[in-house]
């Protein structure tokens, strides 16, 4: 089956206002890239609304009433970085439906494997407020409604965005039907993710968080997925795996301060997929998240695209040396988490 690429012109509509680094231009390039050189075991397909009731497992009624509110006005201001324009609330609302008919597609096996090309993003997103230039947390919707609506009991959700997605990890920090994992610059916007946010009451030990300082590169992101993250994708057997695909980790974007290049995105995108094929074939989403660089974020959307769909080998490895950094940063989350994961120990 081929892999799904979920695409909307609504995306386009969603305008935070003038210089602003979450623009149409982002999306713009993907599809340009796209258009340009198709990629070979993937279908294109629109996207649909999600409904109220899929919103409210995530968000407070109130919070997308105040969302809703915003459509047909020209600017509304949510808060200093987080702003609406007149197609946003639809944008929002499609963004959150084009994740949801994605994981909808993958686990009724229709295909193997999805990328929804949404904005605005979502991963910031709390239950009752906007921020982060997030209106509507699409991944954690997504997460959410496989559990209640499509009966799986073991949601992975990896959030490789260089910013810590602490909406979705809060959307889930007392539970256990979903587990959260986040690489991430720190201290860094929005100034969560650390070693000891690890979830609590049933849900403890189910956040794994991985801060980082600037300048990582391929090595360093590829060993802390395969020697840190792994052990416990393996220990936990998920039924589905969500990936928040931010590429604001890419070495020329504006505002993330890391080094991933292309061959990068492609080992770690490639470990997802390969982890997804052992415990849950083809029930693989990717929700795009961040990404500030057009021509980077084409270059990672492509590279994890063309590994999930067979369109290319991913890379055994990166032809670069792992920091020492990167190094103490694994022993410091095993420790973390090796009271829970056995395969931590």
């Amino acid at each position: 089956m081929d892999t799904l690429i979920l695409r909307d012109d609504r995306f386009l509509t969603h305008d935070p206002g003038p210089g602003h680094p979450e623009s149409a231009r982002r999306l713009q390039a993907i599809h340009d890239d796209l258009d340009a050189h198709g990629i070979p075991g993937t279908r294109t397909a629109g996207t649909r609304a999600a409904t109220r009731d899929e919103l409210a497992r995530i968000h407070d009624p109130g919070h997308v009433d105040r969302i809703a509110a915003t459509a047909g006005v020209d600017r509304v201001q949510l808060d200093p970085d987080t702003a609406t324009s007149r197609g946003s609330y639809e944008a929002a609302l499609h963004g959150a439906g084009a994740v949801l008919r994605a994981t909808e597609a993958v686990a009724g096996g229709d295909s193997h494997g999805a990328f929804a090309l949404v904005r605005p993003p979502g991963h910031h997103a709390e239950s009752d407020a906007a921020m982060g230039f997030c209106l509507f947390n699409n991944v954690a919707v997504a997460a959410a409604h496989a559990v209640t609506e499509l009966g799986l009991s073991r949601v992975l959700v990896l959030d490789p965005d260089v910013h810590h997605g602490n909406g979705t990890q809060r959307s889930f920090y007392s539970r256990r039907d979903v587990l959260y994992v986040s690489s991430h610059r720190y201290p860094f916007y929005p100034g969560t993710g650390w070693f000891d946010e690890r979830g609590d009451g049933n849900g403890e030990g189910y956040t794994l968080n991985l801060p980082l300082p600037p300048g990582m590169g391929d090595a360093d992101f590829y060993y802390l997925y395969r020697e840190v993250v792994g052990p416990v994708v393996h220990e936990y057997r998920p039924e589905l795996l969500l990936v928040s695909a931010g590429f604001d980790t890419w070495m020329n974007d504006p505002l993330g301060g890391m080094a991933v290049t292309a061959e990068g995105y492609a080992a770690m995108f490639g470990l997802f997929r390969d982890w997804a094929e052992i415990h849950c074939p083809g029930r693989l989403v990717y929700a795009l998240e961040g990404g500030y660089d057009p021509p980077g974020l084409a270059s990672g959307v492509r590279a994890a695209l063309e590994v999930t769909a067979g369109a290319r080998s991913a890379p055994e490895g990166v032809d670069r040396a792992v920091s020492a950094d990167a190094e103490a940063i694994g022993g410091r989350a095993r420790d973390a988490l090796s009271p829970y994961w056995k395969s931590l120990r």
